[in-house]
């Protein structure tokens, strides 16, 4: 007879069965799920970041750069174009919707050109630096600006031109253009067109007063000028 009092004995637990836990693989479906997500972003990305790039424009602007100073005759004319590539031979003239002193490249036969590339230099941040051939009348910067701006933008060459009127201020003896031998200076070295009163012959352009030619009465020695080839003018006095 079986006793009231006794206890039960506690229920046994379920055998256990392994089989791979669902935790796992859905934890697997989540961090691919992820990776889909990022590599799809970074994908939308550089269609839209190329889109951008695609849509972005260059131009190129031409301006003469200032006139010779007393201190530092060699500077160059210059203006700003922005306009791509120019080779010797490309013709150019003013360019009124960029400003009174920008440039832009004109077919030769066009009303609006005014001088012709005789050579085509590298660009330089010092101007003084670049010296074009005997004959240039107007140097040229011709810089890059992205997305259409109207700023200075890169500077990528400098075009040195003459022009196609019979006006060659850049000749020497004529007063204007880089300073070349055979131009003319007052005493305080500002180029002058030669024959008037005060006006020193030009008989070269050196570092050092000792490396003047004979014939040298009365060198003028320059202020510093970074990039500038000479520092001497030597003249007939």
């Amino acid at each position: 007879m079986t006793n009231p009092y006794q206890a039960s004995p506690p229920p046994q637990p379920p055998p256990f069965t392994p089989g791979a836990p669902q935790r796992r693989g859905s934890n697997k479906f989540v961090v691919f799920l992820v990776l889909a997500l990022v590599v799809g972003g970074a994908y939308g990305a550089s269609k839209v970041l190329g889109a951008d790039k695609g849509k972005s424009s260059t131009s190129t602007s031409a301006s003469p750069s200032t006139k010779p100073t007393a201190k530092d005759p060699g500077s160059p004319e210059s203006s700003s174009d922005t306009s791509s590539a120019w080779k010797v031979g490309d013709c150019g003239g003013p360019d009124a919707s960029k400003g009174a002193d920008a440039y832009k490249r004109t077919g030769c036969s066009d009303s609006g050109a005014s001088f012709k590339a005789i050579d085509i230099k590298e660009a330089s941040i010092l101007p003084g630096s670049i010296q074009c051939p005997a004959g240039t009348d107007v140097m040229i910067e011709v810089s890059i600006s992205y997305n259409g701006g109207k700023s200075s933008g890169i500077p990528t060459n400098t075009v040195c031109g003459r022009n196609l009127s019979n006006e060659h201020p850049g000749d020497a003896g004529a007063g204007g253009g880089q300073l070349v031998k055979g131009d003319c200076v007052t005493s305080q070295a500002k180029e002058v067109p030669c024959g008037g009163s005060g006006a020193l012959k030009v008989l070269g352009l050196v570092k050092t007063k000792e490396e003047c030619p004979s014939g040298t009465t009365d060198p003028i020695r320059l202020t510093i000028s970074v990039g500038r080839p000479y520092d001497v003018i030597c003249t007939d006095g």
